[in-house]
């Protein structure tokens, strides 16, 4: 990975480098719908069903929360999630989820990043997803002093957003493999890409407080990109429902909030001494330490789960 941090923009911290995208929460209009959805189409297993509660998973850890309530609406032009991002752990699984979104004729829109391939749709209520795998063989993307630039392996220069070659992506499947089988254990939760009223707002909260290295802002595309370790991001950041664009009402259809793991206490302490420090408001709660950013995005900051 080669995307480059903002040098004006270090920081005398960074966040821990082993800090992870854990659990994504969403509030929905019809549970047992959504429940049919992430099972069938994409293959979640169901971790537990509580009342108007679930979880979803790949039999470890959960990945999503659903929780549903009444008259609900879906809100154009307010901050929030913009999509979450399931990891898969190589070609071959993201084939496979691929080949049973086709079977299923399920609209999704494959696409070539370079150094990732994956597919977008959204689920039944709306709410957008990326599916992803890791190809960084196939070249990097940097983005620098707000340019953003992708290379392939050979050096020639893609704009990163290129038709994926499903037929390629389908022949690490074998003809007898089964489409109807649950994701494998090793999917996660890969990062999480949120509308903003402000870019430079957001990198100060989720860099200049929370701690996570900026891999790049490109003004001109109206986005960003934060991460720890190096990956080339966390957490994506974008103003496209517009500049100033307000918070999601509280009937609103989506994300409740998002979970960042850190791997100690230790960690965990340090995120939440600069909370503190920043006089941000915060709630503990049974996920953890709930709080919002600028564009009232939930946050909750939590132990990652062994």
């Amino acid at each position: 990975m080669t995307a480059l941090s903002n040098s004006e923009a270090k920081t005398e911290f960074s966040i821990h480098p082993a800090t992870k995208i854990g659990v994504v929460s969403l509030r929905v209009t019809n549970l047992e719908n959504q429940l049919t959805f992430y099972q069938q189409v994409l293959g979640f297993q169901l971790h537990w069903h509580e009342g108007n509660k679930a979880s979803l998973g790949a039999g470890g850890a959960d990945l999503l929360h659903l929780t549903e309530e009444s008259n609900l609406k879906r809100y154009r032009g307010v901050t929030g999630l913009y999509h979450f991002a399931v990891l898969f752990p190589n070609r071959r699984e993201l084939a496979r989820a691929i080949a049973r979104l086709i079977a299923l004729k399920y609209p999704n829109y494959p696409t070539d990043h370079i150094m990732t391939k994956t597919t977008y749709l959204d689920d039944p209520e709306g709410n957008g997803i990326e599916l992803y795998c890791e190809s960084p063989e196939d070249g990097t993307w940097t983005l620098a002093d707000g340019v953003y630039e992708t290379r392939r392996a050979d050096g020639s220069l893609s704009d990163g957003r290129e038709p994926l070659d499903v037929k390629a992506l389908l022949t690490h499947l074998n003809e007898d493999d089964s489409l109807d089988v649950s994701i494998p254990p090793e999917t996660r939760m890969g990062h999480i890409h949120l509308h903003v009223r402000d870019i430079d707002e957001a990198v100060d909260f989720y860099h200049g407080v929370v701690g996570f290295d900026v891999m790049g802002v490109a003004k001109a595309f109206r986005m960003g990109f934060v991460s720890a370790g190096g990956y080339h991001h966390h957490i994506g950041l974008n103003t496209w429902q517009g500049e100033g664009a307000p918070p999601t009402p509280a009937d609103a259809l989506g994300l409740r909030h998002f979970a960042v793991e850190l791997p100690n206490q230790q960690a965990l302490d340090e995120v939440i001494a600069r909370i503190e420090k920043a006089g941000i408001p915060a709630n503990q709660t049974e996920d953890g330490l709930l709080l919002h950013d600028p564009s009232q995005n939930g946050v909750v900051l939590t132990l990652a789960k062994k």
